[in-house]
């Protein structure tokens, strides 16, 4: 019985290692950001011209209207103007207590 227990401790270690294995693969791929679609995975004809169509799809904004719970990153982040240029073109403005409805300029 002796051995037989050892070969059934065995192969349980082995169903665990290749489990562990698997754990960190699927963990590894996710933490990658491989949410975001590569460039050979494009549809509709693919190449530069699609880039350019996406550009053109969201214009710049020149202003934004704060809404309830913004803060200067989260409008930074969502309109692709750095914090402190936001900063720079809005001088009366308190980056600590942002009113909603305000308007802020971006360009």
């Amino acid at each position: 019985m002796n051995k037989k227990n050892s070969l059934i401790a065995r192969i349980l270690a082995l169903v665990a290692l290749v489990g562990a294995i698997a754990v960190v693969v699927v963990v590894v791929n996710n933490e990658t950001g491989d949410d975001e679609p590569r460039a050979g995975r494009q549809t509709g004809g693919g190449g530069s011209g699609g880039q350019k169509q996406e550009e053109k799809k969201k214009p710049a904004k020149k202003t934004y209207v704060v809404q309830e719970g913004d803060t200067l990153t989260v409008i930074a982040r969502k309109n692709g103007v750095p914090v402190a240029r936001i900063e720079e073109l809005n001088p009366g403005v308190d980056p600590q207590a942002l009113i909603p409805g305000q308007e802020l300029k971006l360009r």
